[in-house]
């Protein structure tokens, strides 16, 4: 019997053992061994505190006013235009509102659009590591997925052009471009957007961005929509989300733009998934977009990120771990070879009883038996998205690493 469709998908993100058992993911393992344990949960990238109040109290004000029923397909008209103002202030771009395509999260626009777009016989390529979700999407649409290593080095983890090349083909449908990228924390360069840009024009793909982090980077990194560079925008479908910037994980308000006839495509699958979401929250995110208090809690936000960031790595380094620091995002990778842990499955289970915390090993984030997830066999992604108390108690307890 061949294999169903719910079984690729599942071994797209190694949830199928040698013995075809199916396992639960490693997020809802380590999630659930903080709660048995009490261990601190470096492990999930949520916050632990509520975004600004004046969004919260527009939310509250749509729920009240009787904004509960079903949107318009597309999003609100106030929040189609609010993201396209916001691109225009922040990019320069110029984005038609009406070419704007909101959806309950970035996942949804992602998988939205990789079920558009690709179907069996075509390539989608990705960095790898990658956010889980692409490799079971990709799975979900029948097409393959190749890869682009991201490795890491002194400048953190950065591309290589022979890898760009290796990865395309003439099969090549969809680039799925995750920055500020997720799990390593890598701002990618404008040198490294144009080199995946050439190859998607000489490949004739599309480019999708995943820019959910846009505006959390740090040490004065700069996000660089692929949009913007000369002659991207035509075959660039840019994703980005409320979620992160504002601390409001859980309304899943997302969005996509780009070229009016590649949003229909995406449009007419995105109605048969989900068809509308988060409605009061749709207005929230309106008021809050071009709202001056906005800009100043997520400028206040990336201050906090950094320097819980740079908590968190001093923590590690002092554990005896190597993080690779990152320039953006809630996430850090570090190394736990040099502390004499080579497998970092094996010391994520062990972790709260050895240092009371949590994290994920990065070869959730990998191809199961592929090249990168053997070269990031003993890196661990540990999230800084929590409390500097939280944090505090983490690093106490990683401490204790080092006088094994």
């Amino acid at each position: 019997m061949s294999e169903r469709r719910w079984e690729q998908v599942a071994r797209s993100v190694g949830l199928i053992g040698p013995d075809g058992t199916v396992a639960a993911t490693v997020f809802a393992e380590m999630s659930a061994l903080a709660v048995r344990t009490g261990a601190a949960n470096l492990g999930q990238g949520f916050p632990d505190a509520d975004g600004p109040d004046h969004v919260r109290a527009a939310a509250v004000a749509a729920i009240e006013r009787g904004d509960n029923q079903y949107p318009p397909g597309p999003g609100i008209p106030q929040l189609r235009r609010a993201v396209a103002d916001h691109q225009r202030a922040h990019y320069g771009l110029d984005v038609d509102p009406e070419t704007v395509l909101v959806t309950a999260g970035a996942t949804e626009a992602i998988a939205a659009t990789v079920l558009a777009l690709t179907g069996p016989g075509d390539e989608v390529v990705t960095l790898e590591p990658y956010y889980d979700s692409y490799a079971a999407t990709i799975a979900m649409s029948g097409a393959s997925h190749r890869t682009i290593p991201l490795r890491p080095g002194p400048d953190g983890f950065r591309l290589h052009p022979a890898d760009v090349d290796a990865a395309f083909s003439p099969r090549t449908r969809l680039v799925l471009v995750n920055t500020p990228h997720n799990p390593t924390g890598t701002v990618l360069t404008r040198a490294e957007l144009e080199l995946l840009g050439r190859a998607a024009v000489a490949h004739d793909a599309v480019v999708v961005t995943d820019e959910v982090y846009e505006h959390l980077t740090f040490d004065g990194a700069a996000h660089v929509p692929m949009a913007t560079l000369p002659g991207l925008a035509e075959r660039t479908l840019t994703i980005s989300s409320a979620g992160k910037t504002l601390s409001l994980t859980g309304w899943k308000v997302g969005w996509l733009h780009g070229p009016a006839e590649l949003v229909t495509a995406v449009r007419t699958v995105k109605q048969f998934l989900t068809y509308v979401a988060s409605g009061p929250f749709q207005h929230a995110v309106a008021d809050a977009l071009p709202d001056p208090r906005t800009a100043d809690y997520v400028a206040g936000l990336a201050r906090s990120l950094q320097d819980r960031r740079d908590l968190l790595c001093d923590a590690l380094t002092s554990a005896g771990l190597v993080p690779v620091v990152p320039q953006g995002t809630y996430f850090v990778l570090a190394d736990a070879a040099p502390l004499g842990h080579p497998d970092a499955v094996a010391l994520c289970r062990d972790l709260p009883a050895l240092a009371g915390v949590v994290a994920i090993p990065v070869s959730a984030f990998c191809v199961t038996g592929g090249e990168t997830e053997r070269a990031l066999r003993s890196y661990v992604r540990f999230t800084f998205v929590k409390s500097p108390a939280v944090l505090e108690a983490a690093a106490a307890g990683l401490a204790r690493l080092s006088r094994r």
